[in-house]
């Protein structure tokens, strides 16, 4: 068993622990329904995504059937289910999750002194017991458990590696260290992480697992510290969605460990090429719309109308593109033509549309494409086309 569970404490990628259909679920005003959850949990599957965490069984009949349901359908990837520390949910939890292929329970409580003050009412050695006999409880069911500690960021820090080594040796195989707050700096989130695994002395029998909010804007920052800190899973939804300011986006940090490999030294396992599919399908059903400059897979991320931009793009796409469009599954680069292209971007989507000129009359369309794209925010084809038409006639 020791030997197995070093194996697994070190996997040769990072680990992406999806859930868009739990945490992802909890944004205001999003509902999903059984067949919209199937189609992302399948795709999120078919993507690479290694555990998915379709729900909280216990919270209602209705969540309990959407883990259930994704359970037996979903195959190829591990299904999670999220309890409270308490024997019930953790029974409820198994119950739902009896049909996967490959089941994980994932349970916990706060560590902080703030939530054991003020939600828990519990005191730190109280909490520590629950926490212990929830993991030993939940494998009667699966070896496969992660354990939770809400509000890491904030908690103290010799209190959390007591929790560590304890739910360890209660058979705990994951350790979920959240920033519920988004309060940390990705400095301090990496000595986090980096300060459990040589601290804990049974650190070397469990995976260590970012799961971080946005609150401050540094969801991503920090869960890639995070890996730099030694954790080999990250807690992740599609575009980012979630409580308050959201979550770490799958995509960015996907996409961050492909192209700074050279920093992170570890990549996943999820297909890029799917990314922008797997966004326009959650932003579909979630009716949460991406925004246009959103990192990855925004509808602006590989579009330039500068034209200084557009100019060093068209000559050599590296010299304003670090991430290739069709890396994430984008088709190519998009030439946006406004008051602020250039020349260069003008001649080439005219080119396009099948139009080419001598210099002279050239420069006469690009005199009245200025005229027009001083009053219109954008010149799309059709306003070319009669651009074109004018100057012929």
């Amino acid at each position: 068993m020791e030997a197995r569970l070093r194996a697994f404490a070190m996997p040769d990628h990072v680990l992406i622990f999806d859930t868009t259909l739990r945490d992802g679920e909890q944004s205001p005003g999003v509902r999903l329904n059984m067949d919209q959850k199937l189609e992302i949990g399948r795709a999120l599957a078919a993507a690479g995504v290694d555990i998915l965490e379709a729900g909280f069984p216990i919270s209602s009949p209705g969540d309990f059937l959407s883990v259930q349901t994704l359970a037996a359908e979903v195959k190829g990837v591990t299904i999670c289910g999220l309890t409270r520390a308490r024997e019930k949910d953790i029974d409820v939890a198994a119950e739902a999750l009896a049909p996967a292929e490959s089941r994980r329970i994932h349970t916990g409580l706060g560590v902080s002194d703030n939530h054991l003050e003020h939600k828990l009412r519990m005191t730190r050695d109280e909490a520590l017991e629950v926490g212990v006999k929830a993991v030993r409880h939940a494998r009667r069911y699966t070896d496969d458990i992660e354990y939770f500690m809400e509000d890491s960021g904030r908690a103290d820090r010799d209190y959390v590696c007591r929790v560590v080594e304890a739910v360890i040796d209660a058979g705990a195989t994951t350790i979920n260290v959240p920033d519920t707050t988004g309060y940390t700096t990705p400095g301090e989130y990496r000595e986090l992480i980096a300060g459990l695994i040589e601290r804990v002395p049974n650190s070397h029998r469990a995976v260590f697992s970012c799961h971080c909010h946005n609150d401050l804007g540094m969801a991503t920052a920090n869960t890639l510290a995070g890996v730099l800190g030694g954790a080999r899973q990250v807690e992740v939804t599609v575009n980012g969605i979630g409580e308050r300011a959201g979550n770490t986006a799958l995509e960015e940090v996907v996409v961050a460990l492909h192209i700074r490999e050279d920093v992170y030294g570890i990549t996943s396992r999820v297909e890029t090429q799917r990314l922008l599919e797997l966004s326009n399908l959650v932003s579909r059903h979630t009716g949460m719309i991406v925004q246009r400059n959103k990192a990855v897979v925004g509808a602006n991320a590989y579009a330039h109308s500068s034209g200084i931009h557009q100019d060093g793009v068209l000559k050599e796409r590296s010299t304003y593109e670090i991430i290739d469009p069709r890396l994430v599954g984008a088709a190519k680069s998009e030439i946006i033509l406004t008051a602020r292209s250039g020349r260069h971007g003008l001649k080439h989507r005219l080119a396009e549309l099948g139009f080419r000129f001598g210099e002279d009359r050239f420069e006469a369309i690009y005199s009245a494409f200025l005229e027009i794209a001083d009053k219109k925010s954008e010149i799309g084809d059709e306003d070319l086309r009669e651009l074109v038409s004018a100057d012929l006639i």
